[in-house]
């Protein structure tokens, strides 16, 4: 198993840093792999756990927009999706921004899932933990601590 680097989530800076994913990351809801991809980016913001972003040609599953949007300062507009692999469906599942900021120019068209609402979420071969929060998109892994939005009261690892 390949060892994940220990961060601190209170170093991760702000205003927020995209950067590649060293690791493999994968998605499984529905009782199938619907994401497999090794070009995955992460967002890491001070007091969150990584938001992985996933390039939509390794996304196996159908995506269907809905009317919610959201706006981050540093990011831009949200759109949201409903996933669906089979007749598995979860509806706000992912988020994707269609015109993201210059900064964040990378993640354009890519696709974020809240863990939580996915049958599992793995980065290499570590188990996610959805952040706490039904607000936050993060993926908990064990290689983090620190105090993690959407937790209060609660240090990790």
């Amino acid at each position: 198993m390949t060892a994940l680097t220990i961060e601190d989530v209170q170093d991760y800076p702000r205003p927020p840093a995209l950067r590649e994913v060293p690791h493999n990351v994968r998605i499984e809801f529905g009782g199938r792999t619907i994401v497999e991809t090794d070009q995955a980016f992460q967002v890491l913001e001070t007091h969150h756990a990584p938001t992985y972003y996933i390039p939509p040609h390794d996304i196996d599953a159908v995506l269907t927009k809905t009317s919610v949007r959201s706006y981050c300062e540093w990011k831009g507009v949200a759109s949201y999706w409903d996933v669906q692999s089979g007749a598995a469906k979860a509806t706000k599942a992912a988020w994707s921004y269609e015109e993201p900021t210059t900064r964040f120019e990378q993640i354009k068209g890519y696709v974020a899932f809240f863990a939580g609402l996915m049958g599992g979420c793995f980065v290499g071969k570590h188990r996610v933990i959805p952040q706490p929060g039904d607000f936050y998109g993060g993926w908990v892994t064990e290689n983090l601590k620190g105090r993690i939005k959407g937790s209060p009261g609660t240090e990790f690892w």
